[in-house]
C-alpha cells in the first residue's frame, strides 16, 4: 500500500511518520483492497489544548475514498481515533459488498 504523510505548517519527525505508517498498514487486516492512504497532520492554534488534527484518506477501488478527521491533544491519539473510525467504515463497506 502506498502511504503518503503530510504535515501542514510544521515538520513532522520521523517517529510520527513511522507511527502513522504502521497504524495505516494495519488496516490491511480488515480490508486487503486498500490501494493507498494519505495522512495529513495539522496544528490548530498552537497555544490551545486539544489542537492536533489527523486526517486520513483511504483509496479503495470501486468507491469514493474513505475519510476520517479527528482532533486530540497529541497526533498519536488523533491518529488512533481516525484509524478506529476508518476501521468502522471499512466494516460497513465490506458488509455492503457482501450484500450485493
Amino acid at each position: 500500500m502506498n502511504i503518503k504523510v503530510n504535515s501542514v505548517h510544521f515538520n513532522a519527525d520521523q517517529k510520527l511518520i513511522d507511527f502513522a505508517t504502521k497504524k495505516v498498514n494495519k488496516l490491511d487486516v480488515f480490508f486487503d483492497g486498500i490501494l493507498g492512504a494519505e495522512v495529513t497532520f495539522k496544528v490548530l492554534k498552537p497555544e490551545a489544548a486539544n489542537n492536533k488534527i489527523a486526517e486520513i484518506k483511504l483509496s479503495i477501488p470501486a468507491t469514493d475514498n474513505l475519510f476520517a478527521k479527528k482532533q486530540a491533544d497529541t497526533f498519536e491519539e488523533a491518529t488512533d481515533l481516525a484509524i478506529d473510525a476508518l476501521r468502522r467504515q471499512l466494516d460497513k463497506f465490506k458488509d455492503k459488498i457482501r450484500a450485493k
